[in-house]
């Protein structure tokens, strides 16, 4: 959720992670183009190294629940992919929101009116100051650089593209993950926290999932992790470490990076090469100019648990709605209400009657390096709750204009990695991805949940 925020479906697991060293990444640069990560990797992996795997229950936010948002809230949360683990000595169970597009994770702490962490209570916490090397050089990867507070403890401050933010001590405590032995972790004591995201009122804090040094990702080593989320209730599965799946097929594109630091171009990110939009069987006409980023590092493409839909730079928006508006002539009626947009980046919307299955639509393909990701069917269109025109439904195109919101990006999000097995390889600087059906994952690999 670094450069986005926003979420579809409540995931919530209770997660046990297992630790594995990772290798380091030998990438090659060329000045200020996008280039692709290759890595060496000198110790390969032993039959040993046992995945966890964990299951996504799915429980959907009803709208009634949702905050009316300020006016500077473009869009928000309606659902956040959330873990369950405990933190101090004694522990305190808390519920963290999973992103894999942000660094540090955080807590709410001593909250009188949220659930909250309480640092007090906890004989191995501790602030970490200002003076210490986390602070100093850790820190670098964070958006908003760290600072000294009064008492010359680290400040952190973040932000998030949906106006969500928060800010306190950078610190340190033991997380335990189920029977894994407690592991000391730097994270965020927040003292105020603004939510987009508060139709998840047990939801602590964040559990930041990218490339970061302060990452709970690079803090842990962990080399290898991949979800499958489910359209369905309870039935998505999360697998943490190596696993070799023989009947599932993974396309693999490579990792990117640019060489040197842009303004706009988030570094840490799991970022990717889009190489062209289709939609049914046409192959829209985006300059491939268009889809790489520019000399400021704009136009980059992540893929983020904690984004709900997908956001396209406004030329290959506009190639798409043009060209799926087209093919759906006649079968979607259009909305025809131009100053209607959701959440204040969605303005292809459509009326679809009552109690009436939706047509059949054209697949939009989103292809990468060796890999494509198609999203079909219900994922296509979402319901805008509330709304009606008459005995009509208001449904709108799962893709968001980015140049309506704060995104200088493409955002992959995931409601579009529903049934789609999603695998993050850092050990060899990769995304997979495979059509899979994710109700019926945990019964392809064998194990009751």
């Amino acid at each position: 959720m670094a450069s986005s925020a926003s979420t579809s479906i409540l995931l919530i697991f209770p997660c046990f992670l297992l630790f594995q060293p990772f290798h380091s990444l030998s990438m090659t640069t060329a000045g200020t183009t996008t280039t692709t990560t290759t890595v060496t990797t000198t110790t390969p992996t032993t039959k040993t190294d046992k995945p966890l795997i964990l299951p996504l229950r799915a429980q959907k936010v009803a709208p009634s629940s949702l905050p009316r948002p300020p006016n500077k809230l473009l869009f928000h949360h309606n659902v956040s992919l959330t873990v369950s683990l405990s933190v101090g000595s004694p522990a305190q169970n808390v519920s963290l929101v999973l992103d894999t597009g942000s660094e540090l994770s955080w807590l709410l702490c001593d909250s009188k009116t949220s659930p909250s962490f309480r640092p007090r209570a906890s004989s191995s916490y501790s602030p970490i100051p200002c003076s210490s090397p986390t602070c100093r050089s850790q820190t670098r990867d964070l958006p908003i650089p760290a600072s000294c507070d009064a008492s010359r403890l680290c400040h952190v401050a973040l932000s998030y593209a949906d106006a969500s933010s928060s800010e306190g001590t950078l610190a340190a405590d033991l997380f335990s993950l189920g029977a894994s032995p407690p592991l000391r972790t730097a994270f965020g004591c927040m003292a105020a926290a603004y939510s987009s995201a508060t139709g998840d009122p047990a939801a602590v804090g964040m559990l930041g999932m990218n490339r970061g040094s302060l990452s709970f990702v690079s803090q842990t080593n962990t080399r290898r992790f991949s979800y499958c989320i489910s359209d369905r209730d309870s039935s998505g599965l999360l697998l943490l470490g190596h696993a070799t799946l023989s009947f599932l097929p993974l396309n693999y594109t490579p990792l990117v990076k640019i060489s040197l630091p842009l303004p706009y171009f988030d570094r840490v990110a799991y970022s990717i090469q889009l190489e062209g939009i289709r939609v049914g069987a046409v192959l829209l006409p985006i300059p491939k100019t268009v889809l790489v980023p520019d000399h400021t590092g704009a136009g980059q493409t992540m893929v983020d648990s904690g984004t709900q839909f997908t956001f396209l730079l406004g030329e290959a928006y506009n190639a798409l709605k043009i060209e799926f508006l087209r093919q759906t002539k006649g079968v979607l009626p259009p909305l025809g209400e131009p100053n209607f947009v959701f959440q204040g980046a969605f303005d292809a919307c459509f009326r679809v009657p009552e109690r009436r299955p939706l047509p059949r639509l054209p697949a939009v393909v989103l292809m990468f390096q060796g890999a494509e990701v198609a999203v079909s069917g219900e994922r296509l269109l979402y319901r805008v709750g509330g709304e009606r025109r008459g005995w009509d439904g208001v449904w709108c195109l799962t893709f968001g204009n980015s140049d309506l919101v704060a995104l200088s990006a493409y955002v992959i999000g995931h409601h579009h990695q529903q049934n789609v097995w999603v695998e993050y390889d850092l050990e060899n600087g990769r995304l997979g991805f495979a059509p899979f059906r994710c109700d019926l994952a945990s019964q392809r690999l064998g194990v009751v949940l």
